[in-house]
């Protein structure tokens, strides 16, 4: 089955307001926005779910810890590149945004437990260890946090999974980041 990636001009009426909105914000309409589109409840749950993401108590680094790690396990090429273009724009250490799109361990101790239990988290299909909970609030982690590390997760399906069903194209923007997971 192929999925369009919608324009404006092409998107579902009740998508329109929202992608121009997209772009307005951030001067491209991206092609998972496209995608997105053609179901309008989608694409706005899934800006709904962003806003929300940013409002939690981790900070930019830490929310592309969660991120990147799920992306990661998902093996979703376009979120991989894409988070790793705007980790860089957010200032976000290249050696973290390495680690990650390698799977391999941070060498910040609590980054590397919360990108640990979020990789258990995923894993597990949301079943973590009592092992794995209790490292992640020993790193200084609140249960509070546990939440709101499923609500980064729960965004990343979302996006994840229509990338996998669509074969979302990747975006000039991201292109420099391109990734595939290694063997």
């Amino acid at each position: 089955m192929e999925f369009q990636v919608h324009t404006i001009e092409t998107a579902p009426e009740d998508a329109k307001e929202t992608l121009q909105g997209v772009k307005k914000s951030i001067g491209f309409l991206p092609n998972l926005m496209g995608v997105m589109a053609e179901s309008p409840s989608l694409v706005k749950a899934y800006l709904k779910v962003g806003e929300l993401f940013d409002q939690t108590s981790f900070s930019p680094t830490e929310r592309q810890v969660i991120f990147l790690t799920v992306n990661y396990e998902n093996e979703c090429t376009y979120c991989v590149a894409a988070h790793s273009a705007i980790a860089a724009m957010q200032k976000v250490p290249a050696d973290i945004v390495e680690a990650l799109r390698g799977g391999a361990p941070i060498a910040d101790d609590k980054l590397e437990a919360l990108r640990l239990f979020t990789k258990e988290l995923v894993q597990t299909r949301g079943w973590p260890s009592d092992a794995a909970l209790t490292q992640f609030t020993a790193a200084g982690y609140t249960r509070t946090q546990v939440l709101e590390v499923i609500l980064g997760v729960g965004m990343k399906v979302l996006s994840n999974y229509t990338n996998h069903i669509a074969h979302t194209p990747l975006d000039a923007a991201f292109a420099s980041a391109k990734w595939s997971k290694q063997a």
